[in-house]
């Protein structure tokens, strides 16, 4: 049996801009770059972006946590090369940096929380890994 998740989008103003709210009263502005849009929010293609940094640190974050070890700053970059000459204009590799401070955070836990995240425990990475290649670096600060 399934969990259900919920998002909505709608609100157009200007040109092309949206708004995105999910389960909470937070909400994010979505648009696209000129001549398209304004510019006034994140486009669809950065939310996604955002999403697998975040499900990646957060995932890192916790499974680090299982192993005794303590972050106490994490920033995950997610660079993606993005197909241009044919549509749909998809990403053909993404890229994920991840810089982590904490207490007793060593090599081989940092790279093995990254593996279980990439080969098992991130959902969105799990969604992602068969169709886009995703390379990964950290760095421990």
């Amino acid at each position: 049996m399934g969990t259900e998740l919920s998002v909505t989008v709608g609100g157009l103003r200007g040109k092309m801009q949206l708004t995105g709210r999910g389960h909470t009263s937070f909400e994010i502005p979505i648009d696209y770059f000129p001549p398209l849009g304004e510019d006034q929010g994140f486009t669809p293609l950065e939310l996604f972006l955002l999403s697998l940094a975040a499900c990646s640190g957060h995932t890192v974050q916790f499974l680090l946590g299982k192993m005794g070890k303590t972050v106490t700053d994490l920033e995950v970059s997610a660079v993606g090369d993005r197909r241009t000459e044919e549509h749909p204009t998809l990403f053909t590799k993404i890229a994920l940096r991840i810089r982590l401070k904490g207490e007793q955070l060593d090599a081989p836990s940092v790279e093995k929380a990254i593996r279980m995240a990439e080969e098992k425990f991130c959902p969105v990475w799990a969604m992602l890994k068969n169709s886009v290649p995703v390379s990964w670096e950290y760095e421990i600060g």
